[in-house]
């Protein structure tokens, strides 16, 4: 049966809108940078608000005005030309180191932004840019507009991991639904045939046909068996029903069983006290990490181990495999298990972590929060 799939909320900043458009949050978010400026003089705020062009042109005039000024009073007190030229040269070299300032201080907010440029490639989203009473008023105009836009993917980030978090959920209530059917209803009902079956060997006195009953029976169990293994894969019910410690211990069993790996596991009782949005995670990278420690790197020996402490739960998968390069790995083709992994733990608000070299096994740890994850 498909999966019924949440809507999806609508996004009014699916599609880019200019830069027109967000003039009104512009306006409020000016209006925050100024609270800064309130505290300064009129005056003072009047000539920090004049356009870079406008302080290099007024700064130029004033030292102009200057020099004409002292070259005025030389020639008056009947100074020589080589003192004129001197005050000339003085003059120029000020006007110079006066726009170099001025320069200097009105672009550094542009080196503010290559910083947070970074930041941001680094994965820091909260990173924002700071206000400067001394930027330039186009600078800081962009500083802002960064700004809200940095607020816009955060604010599609989040509206997109409240969506993939509903997809999830409702795919593994789906699950469960198929598993409690599987193991509730079919199960039973084959359990009844084979007591059919066992009924019906036993009643008849033809010992070709009690044989061929009783070989139908054993097929049948099998059969059943397999069905109870394929709802378990499919959702493990022992995890709501008993907890994550033993859906863990359960999961090293059968793992332990079907790929004939020695397997240690360690795990605290203390890490049943997670959320079940949480709980199902960790059962899933721990599936995900021992069936690729069986199936693909041939490992002969497994170490799971889940720990908990006041503040999070860890859970830790070693084995001894072949190993391989995470990052090319990562970077090749698609590797849906490490992507499916690191994309759930990144949902319950935890941290993931990978590592493996060619030949000398893999480690996985996945750490979540004890509490409750956040929605948002």
């Amino acid at each position: 049966m498909p999966t019924k799939l949440p809507r999806a909320e609508p996004s009014h900043s699916a599609t880019p809108r200019p830069l027109s458009a967000l003039a009104p949050q512009l306006a409020i978010a000016h209006g925050r940078a100024q609270t800064g400026l309130d505290r300064l003089p009129r005056w003072v705020r009047a000539l920090l608000g004049v356009p870079l062009l406008g302080k290099l042109a007024g700064a130029a005039l004033l030292v102009v005005i200057v020099m004409a000024a002292l070259i005025i009073t030389l020639h008056i007190t009947g100074a020589s030309n080589r003192e004129m030229v001197a005050v000339l040269f003085v003059g120029l070299f000020a006007m110079l180191l006066v726009n170099l300032v001025l320069v200097s201080i009105a672009l550094k907010p542009v080196g503010d932004l290559e910083v947070l440029a970074n930041r941001v490639l680094d994965g820091d989203l909260e990173a924002r840019s700071a206000p400067s009473v001394l930027a330039d008023r186009d600078i800081a105009r962009l500083g802002r507009s960064i700004n809200l836009l940095l607020d816009g993917l955060v604010a599609d980030r989040a509206r997109m991991r409240r969506l993939a978090a509903e997809v999830i959920r409702a795919h593994d209530e789906e699950r469960a639904r198929v598993a409690r059917e599987l193991h509730d209803s079919i199960a039973q009902g084959i359990a009844a045939q084979m007591l059919q079956l066992g009924a019906a060997a036993r009643d008849v006195s033809d010992a070709e046909l009690r044989d061929r009953l009783l070989a139908i029976r054993a097929m049948t169990g099998t059969t059943m068996e397999e069905l109870r293994a394929l709802s378990q894969t499919v959702y493990p019910q022992m995890l709501d029903e008993l907890g994550l410690s033993a859906a863990l211990a359960q999961l090293a069993r059968d793992t332990r069983t079907r790929c004939h790996a020695g397997i240690d596991a360690t795990i605290d009782p203390g890490v049943n006290r997670v959320s079940p949005e949480s709980a199902a995670v960790l059962y899933r990278v721990a599936e995900e990490a021992l069936e690729n420690a069986c199936l693909h790197a041939g490992a002969s020996h497994i170490r799971m181990a889940a720990t908990s402490t006041a503040d999070a739960l860890t859970l830790e998968v070693v084995d001894d495999g072949a190993g391989f390069d995470v990052v090319e790995a990562e970077a090749g083709a698609p590797a849906v298990g490490i992507f499916s992994m690191r994309e759930r733990v990144a949902l319950a608000d935890g941290r993931f972590e990978i590592t493996s070299m060619p030949g000398q096994g893999t480690r996985v740890v996945a750490t979540v929060p004890a509490s409750r994850p956040r929605t948002s």
